[in-house]
């Protein structure tokens, strides 16, 4: 493999809009397995980020390997206007899942790529509410970056090239408990900040109610229920439940954005499900079919998505539904099923945050560490434990991705996202099939890394 023209065909031929690279030069992996990638020299790479959490069940998982050739050989395409059995079978066990959690009837809605599912939960959103076009959204929320969901997405850089948005969300501010004020408890932040968003609805002149007609201006909250581009914030959990009354009460819906956390990344099918709340509409995609296929998709209530209110036609992709996506994703929860999957993720999630909190009693620049299930994060900072430090963390990705590592006589890479509103938090979201020696191993590895890029 020359890698030198590799890269300067892809400085010529390809558009730099579709991409972002983390290191310069950017790196070429060859291949991939379980919970590793590899270069053409053969060093293994551990990742810690799975493709953001798209490949939640480790790289060529032979299961689901199977199951997508098996329906290659079957049935690999089919136009969407017609039928196929895993399209019906999967939506079913999802709304029935639904239903069995929350009492509340609902149907599936496909697509491709999670921002395309976003899209057609707002109009959803749009349609049921007779045409409003406004939401509120959470700062540090990220849901995609088409224009529609660019408008719910809080970071301003994604949107200021492409026009003005008259419809651009609300942003309220998210209880975010390390950089929460001081004096006060994360329980005490997170009450404060409904009770600042339940405000906005005591009169009229506050500018979003009506209270002759009982009427909101805005149509739906989107929420990630722990950000995720954010930097993995996972809020108190009596968070949602004050919010979901304020919603409630004015007949604001909340949409679920469980494109990053679903599929069982904190312990729970939906990660909705750790703060005892129903949602409205709930979006998921990546993991869904790790990341052999772009499927995607929604649920929604009954009364927001029946065939009356929402009919034929009102949204559509022409790879939709595709059978290869969704024989994959009736076999992701087919398999999740089998075992008792979320103690599974629970107790590596345990395993790895013990790990990271003893890293950081001998790291002083590892300011916070959380986590639910093996959603992780580590704040790193200045030596103070507080001050975002980006210029550290920039240099453990690069050295990282070196793949000048070494583990147990062996050359070792580690694959770190980098996510946080200062771009200083490590985002951990190993393959939720990670072993104990793994872990290990990425302990190690991390501490290697923080010893080396500080002495840079």
């Amino acid at each position: 493999m020359d890698h030198a023209q590799l890269l300067a065909d892809e400085a010529k031929y390809c558009s730099f809009g579709d991409t972002v690279h983390y290191v310069n030069p950017p790196k070429i992996f060859s291949g991939c397995e379980g919970s590793y990638m590899h270069d053409d020299k053969g060093v293994r790479y551990l990742d810690l980020q799975m493709w953001y959490s798209a490949v939640n069940f480790g790289y060529k998982n032979k299961r689901l390997e199977e199951v997508m050739i098996k329906q290659l050989h079957e049935l690999p395409q089919i136009a969407s206007q017609y039928l196929h059995p895993t399209k019906i079978e999967l939506a079913k066990w999802i709304a029935q899942d639904a239903e069995a959690k929350w009492g509340r009837e609902g149907r599936v809605h496909f697509n491709v790529g999670g921002a395309q599912a976003i899209e057609d939960s707002l109009k959803v959103v749009r349609n049921a509410s007779n045409g409003k076009s406004l939401m509120f959204a959470f700062e540090g929320g990220y849901h995609g970056r088409t224009l529609g969901a660019s408008s719910i997405t809080s970071s301003y850089r994604y949107r200021r090239r492409f026009g003005h948005f008259s419809d651009r969300a609300q942003f309220i501010p998210f209880p975010y408990p390390f950089r929460r004020p001081k004096g006060m408890t994360a329980e005490e932040y997170s009450e404060s900040i409904v009770k600042d968003f339940a405000r906005k609805f005591e009169n009229e002149y506050h500018a979003i109610w009506d209270p002759k007609t009982n009427q909101c201006e805005y149509a739906a909250f989107y929420v990630e229920p722990i950000q995720g581009t954010g930097g993995y914030v996972i809020p108190p959990p009596n968070f949602f439940k004050g919010l979901k009354k304020v919603l409630d009460d004015h007949g604001v819906l909340l949409v679920v954005d469980e494109i990053q956390m679903g599929f069982w990344r904190t312990g729970k099918l939906w990660s909705i499900e750790n703060f005892g709340v129903q949602p409205d509409v709930l979006v998921f995609a990546k993991a869904l079919t790790n990341g052999l296929n772009a499927l995607s998709g929604l649920w929604a209530r009954e009364e927001l998505i029946n065939p009356k209110i929402f009919p034929p036609g009102s949204t559509h992709s022409t790879f939709a539904s595709n059978p290869l996506g969704t024989a994959l994703g009736l076999e992701v929860l087919k398999m999740t099923a089998e075992v008792d999957f979320g103690k599974q993720v629970n107790e590596s999630g345990a395993y790895f945050l013990e790990g990271l909190k003893d890293l950081q009693k001998r790291h002083k620049e590892i300011g916070d560490v959380d986590g639910l299930g093996l959603a992780l994060r580590a704040e790193i900072c200045t030596d103070d434990g507080f001050t975002p430090n980006r210029a550290l963390l920039d240099k453990m990705v690069d050295m990282g991705l070196e793949g000048t590592l070494e583990y147990q006589g062996e050359k070792r890479g580690l694959v770190l996202d980098v996510g946080g509103y200062y771009k200083n938090v490590i985002t951990f979201a190993p393959s939720l099939m990670i072993s104990r020696s793994e872990i290990d191993e990425a302990m190690v590895l991390l501490d290697q890394l923080l010893t080396r890029a500080k002495s840079a």
